[in-house]
């Protein structure tokens, strides 16, 4: 169930954002949201790559508070940064609810 959750909300729930919030650019906004799944490639400095039962937040340098710090800096910006903003902070928000579950 936690795969299905964490996959769900990775995908499905930034297409309902973007069509909720987005409504005349929804597309652009969930084609930026699925972008922001780039900051996952912070993850090839781990070593080992991937372990099953670690929390990304705080562990990888684009998942540590300080960068979640510039991720609510980019909300303050014009579109298309403050949609990639949004994203990134939902992409933490996902993982941390991930943590949780672990």
């Amino acid at each position: 169930m936690q795969t299905f959750i964490h996959y769900f909300l990775h995908f499905v729930a930034p297409l309902g954002i973007a069509l909720l919030f987005f409504k005349k650019d929804w597309k652009t906004a969930y084609i930026l949201f699925l972008l922001t799944m780039l900051v996952d490639l912070d993850h090839l400095l781990a070593s080992p790559i991937f372990q099953a039962n670690r929390c990304s937040i705080h562990f990888h340098p684009l998942h540590t508070y300080y960068a979640m710090i510039v991720y609510v800096v980019m909300l303050f910006f014009k579109k298309p940064i403050r949609i990639l903003g949004i994203g990134l902070l939902f992409h933490m928000l996902t993982d941390y609810v991930d943590c949780l579950m672990m």
